[in-house]
């Protein structure tokens, strides 16, 4: 490791492998997906992708392993439950009305285009977005204050995944009962915020760029969660989500009582 506490080398290894590994993913994830006649399989491995750069990190980097192994087991509890959750969610049913819309926008469902909108893109934020990972594995340890940075993105991951995870489960409960069919889900966290899952998701990404920003050069990734953020409150998630759901009976009332993304007391 170089004096400075950061080997470019390092870093380079790390990054580009993790860049080799997402595309090999990318593409069994397309072929599974074409031959299933559905592309909302890009859902499940979304969370595994993580996974996969958190492993490349841990084991190729060469800065301290404390920090090295402990990204690598918050990314591992956190990525393999979603990748679960997805496949349950997504088993047996057809397409996404997300990507129906995508595509449709795009001018349609050919190779090219479904490749580019869908594939490319979601590979190329795993690696963006997983950046501060990368970095995090090449730092030496944290020391003084950037020891105390790194406990509060312990916590605020630790929040995060309670909302994603009790979120889910709520949600799951909730249409897993007959009596439920067709109401609008409004109870325990999504009483709170119209999208728990979507903040949890938030919170986890912030609290590990948190731990990578505990020594220097961490925080320059600071775009990573930045982007996160946007593909969560904007760009695939929330908003998305919201223009198909404004359309069922009882949403709008829903939504006049009840926070967008953070989370609020219900109003009357």
């Amino acid at each position: 490791m170089n004096p400075n506490g950061f080997d470019w080398s390092n870093f380079v290894a790390i990054s580009v492998t993790s860049l080799l590994l997402l595309a090999i993913l990318q593409a069994a994830t397309f072929l599974v997906g074409r031959r299933i006649g559905r592309y909302n399989v890009v859902d499940v491995s979304w969370g595994l992708g993580f996974v996969l750069v958190a492993l490349v990190a841990a084991v190729l980097g060469e800065g301290d392993g404390l920090r090295r192994w402990l990204m690598f087991v918050l990314i591992a509890v956190w990525g393999l439950r979603l990748t679960w959750h997805m496949y349950v969610k997504s088993a047996g049913r057809g397409e996404d009305p997300r990507y129906v819309e995508m595509l449709n926008r795009s001018g349609g469902d050919s190779t090219v285009v479904v490749v580019r909108k869908i594939f490319l893109t979601q590979g190329l934020s795993q690696w963006f977005v997983s950046l501060p990972v990368q970095l995090s594995a090449v730092l030496g340890a944290a020391s003084g204050l950037g020891t105390v940075v790194a406990t509060i993105g312990v916590a605020v991951w630790v929040v995060g995944f309670a909302f994603e995870s009790v979120g889910d489960f709520q949600l799951r409960q909730f249409k897993a009962d007959p009596a439920n069919s067709g109401k609008i889900m409004d109870s325990g966290l999504w009483s709170w915020t119209r999208h728990p899952n979507y903040f949890g998701d938030c919170c986890v990404w912030w609290g590990l760029w948190l731990i990578s920003a505990s020594v220097w050069p961490g925080p320059v990734t600071i775009l990573s969660p930045v982007a996160m953020t946007y593909f969560l409150v904007y760009a695939t998630g929330a908003r998305v989500l919201e223009r198909a759901m404004s359309r069922r009976p009882g949403y709008p009332e829903y939504q006049r009582r009840t926070s967008y993304f953070l989370p609020l007391p219900p109003k009357r």
